[in-house]
């Protein structure tokens, strides 16, 4: 299927779906389709077989491990969060970007959503508190893992409940914890741009005033990773093992600071809409422009405290070295093009002080390469 109408095209919405909830067009039929090698079938079912006893081996050792300090605990889940892809024969690379560094505190992480391997995939590299909805609770070994491993349960088809699943989120986040969300609400192939993000968990994000970290996944070799509709678990698990070169990179993107979005912005839209959308454009390739705020905040305050402080050691090595103090001129005139008699003449009367810290001053100037 295309991206335009894998984006487009209006999903049929089932039966039983609750009308506010979101509703992926994408199917198993036309997106999850792998059209490059493919394994043998004696070789792809040991790889099921590896797979899923190491997910097992999850399942049984999740409660003692519970048990100990925060450090090794979480050192042990990333370590077999990172088996669960190589297991079943996915290749992964992690990129970080260089301004993605971590706050230390409680942090809202936000991820495009295609397959049910994106959850081990992010517990690799930042592991958190997931938030599902409260069907996975019920799921067989899954949801005893999902219990283990902290997660938050929110019910989806109670409208009613949200504001009370935004203020559990916003909780946990205060506490100094890592919430990772998939705030499409549905997985979509990754062939297109995929879903909008829901935008009431970043209220979570606004109220605990911490930031928002996005990350963005994909995949190579066609649809085979995609598990979209009504496709069957099982049936997902053996087109991804059949995939031969089956690849996966997760890119880590600079944070969003949720405090720079105000409850409600100058006209009149909600804080947590625009943060949405600041958050979906970073994921979907744009994330020059969506951390502008960070940047500009971070190099606003540097450079100012940096000329403050050059500005005040020039003056004070110039009051120095001067036998009498002389005025400091009101305002520093930008330099035009003058003759050369009144050129020498202004050159005569402008005191040695501001010709230093005119040059200081501009030194101080953050450069045009800065801004990213």
């Amino acid at each position: 299927m295309s991206a335009s109408r894998t984006e487009d095209r209006t999903a049929p919405r089932p039966a039983d779906t609750s009308p506010w909830l979101p509703v992926a067009p994408c199917t198993p039929a036309s997106c999850a389709r792998h059209t490059g090698a493919a394994r043998p079938p004696l070789r792809a079912g040991m790889r099921l077989l590896a797979g899923c006893a190491w997910v097992l081996l999850g399942v049984v050792c999740a409660a003692p491990v519970r048990l100990l300090p925060r450090r090794p605990r979480m050192w042990l889940l990333r370590y077999w969060a990172r088996g669960i892809p190589r297991a079943f024969g996915v290749r992964v690379t992690v990129r970080v970007h260089p301004y993605a560094r971590g706050t230390g505190g409680g942090e809202l992480v936000v991820a495009n959503h295609i397959s049910w391997l994106d959850i081990p995939l992010v517990a690799a590299v930042l592991p958190g508190r997931m938030l599902a909805k409260t069907e996975v609770r019920d799921w067989p070994l899954l949801g005893r893992l999902a219990g283990f491993g902290s997660t938050l349960f929110i019910d989806r088809d109670r409208l009613r409940a949200l504001p009370g699943a935004v203020g559990t989120v916003a909780t946990a986040l205060r506490s100094g914890s890592r919430v990772v969300v998939f705030p499409e609400g549905s997985t979509w192939c990754g062939r297109g741009r995929g879903g909008a993000f829901r935008p009431a968990v970043f209220q979570a994000a606004i109220d605990a005033e911490v930031s928002v970290r996005p990350v963005r996944i994909t995949y190579g070799t066609g649809g085979a990773a995609a598990f979209v509709g009504d496709d069957p678990l099982t049936a997902s698990l053996w087109r991804v093992v059949r995939a031969a070169g089956l690849t996966a990179e997760v890119r880590v993107l600079p944070s969003i600071p949720a405090r720079a979005y105000a409850p409600v912005s100058a006209h009149g839209e909600p804080g947590r809409r625009e943060l949405a959308r600041a958050a979906r454009a970073a994921v979907l390739g744009s994330d020059r422009t969506t951390t502008r705020r960070t940047a500009t905040t971070a190099r606003t305050g540097t450079t100012a405290r940096t000329a403050v402080t050059a500005r005040t050691a020039v003056t004070a090595r110039g009051a120095a070295k001067a036998p009498h103090p002389s005025p400091a001129p009101t305002a520093l005139p930008v330099p035009i093009q003058a003759p050369a008699a009144a050129s020498a003449t202004a050159t005569t009367a402008r005191p040695p002080d501001a010709q230093t810290a005119v040059a200081s001053d501009r030194a101080n100037r953050p450069s045009a390469s800065v801004h990213h």
